[in-house]
């Protein structure tokens, strides 16, 4: 393995985050003038972006790496150094214009809050510390958002996208960050396929905003928004989130978008080049479709009250239920974690479904987390095929997705990653109960940070945060949002000897 060649792409990875910084800086120098916001947001980004690009610079001209060319080990370490490196350097903002510094907080403490911060926006998460949202200056606002965007798509993604130099080898990165147990390769050369990846990603991002700024959000809240919706991240501006509105209309908006960002990216590209029906024939797409329309329909009778139904039951009307009951839906199964309402005060049935759709997540290809999908539709196949030979012991049963047979090594990968998931679940509850957390909590936090969704269950609820959390707590969640962003086995393989041995 080249260590040289993993450090000198690391560089590269730090040189573009720096530039992505250029942005909040902006608008920072522009805030200070125009309304007198603080001089220190303005400094924090100047130091932030100074010192990444210098280390950048540093790892990319004092490393001359031998080897040209990209293997499966350096694919795997740069994506998870990547992720861990741009996380770190990305808290930086926060540290320097004291975010998170109180009153008898350790420096320990206050760096566990600016990193927890800045991993759960580039991991697309949405979990927060911060109790005041809306005292943030608009630079850091907008610095949240934006870490969401960046890491939607993937930002060794973006590498790949602009950085001729790894064009070799770039399919071992993107394989490696790319969601799902299947990745779409669009073009026989990766680099234009990341490079239409994310032209798709852009064009629908300048679309919400368009239809979110003709509501009633002003342009720098509609970009903010449309980061966390596309990708599916869920930072907002506002301490109730998209509750803060009423606005049906910017419920309508956000709903269709989040949709469109738990569907697999390759569908939209080909939608876009006229083959529409491409959605209808994908067999992911319709069990997509179909548990969000029955999630929605069971949740909206659920919490509807009728004249002899518990009167605890929230809303008085159908329209009113199916309202909230489709945005929340969407929002868990997508993972973006927006809050329309606190479902917490919802009946057990509705919380329950809510829970499953954190397991579920969006389409392999999305920048949706959880544990996607085309995996739960793969072992419900493969057990249906197991329960027919039963039946018929002799019988050749393949499981089938869009008419092609499902390799055993693809339904292998699905069993591991299955077992690997739960048993990770339940360490990481069991850890958190250990920490203080009451079991729904513990289990709440664990299942919301593993499926990069942000709000849980119990005191990370959907109008809670994670600031009482314990410090240890914290960096295990942080952990837990790297696992889920990756997909376990990205970060699992740099745990394993066989990788480090020549």
């Amino acid at each position: 393995m080249s260590r040289k060649l993993i450090f000198y792409t690391l560089g590269n990875l730090l040189i573009c985050l720096a530039g992505t910084m250029l942005l909040p800086l902006g608008i920072a120098i522009y805030y200070y003038f125009s309304a007198g916001e603080p001089q220190k947001d303005l400094f924090a980004f100047v130091y932030a972006t100074v010192i990444t690009l210098c280390v950048g610079l540093i790892l990319r001209f004092s490393i001359r790496p031998s080897e040209p060319e990209l293997g499966i080990r350096e694919g795997f370490a740069i994506v998870a150094l990547g992720w861990v490196f741009v996380a770190l350097f990305g808290s930086f903002p926060y540290l320097f214009a004291d975010v998170f510094s109180a009153e008898g907080r350790t420096p320990l403490e206050e760096f566990t809050f600016c990193y927890f911060e800045s991993m759960s926006g580039f991991s697309t998460t949405g979990a927060t510390v911060l109790t005041e949202i809306e005292h943030l200056s608009h630079a850091m606002l907008f610095w949240r958002s934006f870490s969401h965007w960046l890491g939607g798509m993937g930002i060794v993604v973006l590498a790949v996208a602009i950085l001729p130099m790894l064009g070799v080898g770039g399919m071992q990165l993107f394989r490696a960050e790319a969601p799902g147990p299947q990745t779409d390769r669009l073009t026989p050369r990766i680099a234009q396929t990341a490079k239409l990846l994310w032209g798709v990603y852009i064009l629908l991002s300048v679309l919400e905003t368009l239809l979110l700024w003709l509501g009633d959000m002003t342009l720098f809240d509609a970009l903010c928004h449309t980061f966390g919706t596309m990708a599916t991240g869920g930072f907002s501006t506002k301490n109730a989130s998209i509750a803060h509105y009423n606005s049906v209309y910017i419920e309508t908006v956000i709903m269709v978008f989040m949709f469109l960002a738990g569907t697999n990216f390759a569908l939209h590209y080909r939608a876009l080049r006229g083959d529409v029906k491409s959605y209808f024939k994908d067999t992911e797409f319709r069990f997509y479709c179909v548990v969000i329309l029955a999630s929605i329909l069971l949740v909206s009778w659920n919490t509807v009250r009728f004249e002899n139904v518990d009167k605890q039951i929230p809303y008085d009307s159908m329209g009113d239920g199916i309202r909230y009951a489709a945005f929340q839906v969407l929002s868990i199964t997508t993972t973006t974690g927006y809050g329309s309402a606190d479902f917490e005060m919802w009946p057990y049935l509705s919380q329950f479904i809510l829970v499953t759709l954190m397991f579920y997540g969006g389409c392999a290809g999305s920048t949706g987390g959880g544990m996607k999908q085309l995996r739960f539709l793969l072992l419900i196949k493969q057990s249906g095929a197991e329960i027919k030979r039963l039946i018929f012991p002799h019988a050749v049963l393949p499981v089938r997705v869009n008419d092609r047979v499902v390799p055993p090594e693809v339904l292998t990968h699905v069993l591991g990653f299955f077992f690997f998931f739960i048993g990770i679940f339940a360490i990481v509850t069991c850890i958190m109960t250990t920490l203080g957390l009451d079991l729904i909590t513990a289990a709440g936090c664990t299942i919301a940070t593993m499926g990069n969704i942000g709000p849980g269950l119990g005191d990370v609820g959907p109008i809670d945060n994670y600031a009482h959390i314990h410090t240890a707590g914290k960096i295990v969640l942080t952990f837990c949002m790297l696992l889920g962003r990756l997909e376990l086995y990205t970060v699992l393989i740099l745990f394993s000897p066989n990788y480090w041995k020549k």
